[in-house]
């Protein structure tokens, strides 16, 4: 009991969950195995992650490489605009981005593949977002690009953004060597 649409990107889709809604206020369920493999999406999530931010941080861009994770994201509170960028070496759609909003108001969730880097901005007072990875974190393996690359050109609803040490640090994606980048194998999810 879902909607699935498929974005720019291959494999990035936006789901949008049934909400059942009463005087008493709302219900959905954030994930059931059984609806997801139904729907075709198969990835097995093995950890669970839970931020929070003020209005006009952006976190991100991050992906693993080793050990990749595909994610699934949802916004517990706030407002989010989220983005993915396909970060695989040899896709035909190598470093263009797809982004969605995600809020608490419309309960849509971006499923995230492997070999695609994942970003947010906070559009809300505060926001929670809740993403569910199939592989757990592994700082070796993580790459932090740019938010503002302009190879990538993101049109980010935010401008002087409130960033991590990390993020600030972030490489263009010109820079990082291809040897540290996944790698397009096989069509994903689609």
């Amino acid at each position: 009991m879902m909607n699935v649409t498929k974005t720019p990107l291959p494999g990035v889709l936006l789901i949008a969950p049934v909400v059942f809604r009463d005087e008493r206020g709302w219900f959905t369920e954030l994930y059931r195995a059984e609806r997801y493999r139904e729907a075709g999406i198969t990835d097995a999530f093995v950890q669970d992650n839970v931020s929070q931010s003020a209005r006009g941080v952006i976190r991100g861009l991050h992906l693993q490489e080793p050990n990749a994770q595909a994610k699934l994201v949802s916004v517990v509170q706030g407002e989010v605009f989220d983005v993915a960028v396909d970060l695989r070496v040899g896709s035909a759609s190598f470093g263009r981005w797809s982004g969605a909003l995600l809020s608490a108001a419309n309960h849509h969730q971006l499923l995230i593949p492997e070999g695609f880097a994942h970003g947010f901005a906070v559009l809300s007072e505060s926001a929670i977002v809740h993403y569910k990875c199939t592989a757990a974190y592994d700082a070796e393996s993580e790459l932090t690009v740019r938010w503002d690359d302009p190879d990538i050109a993101i049109d980010w609803p935010v401008r002087d953004p409130i960033l991590s040490s990390k993020d600030s640090a972030g490489l263009r994606l010109r820079d990082i060597d291809p040897a540290r980048l996944p790698r397009a194998l096989a069509p994903v999810n689609s």
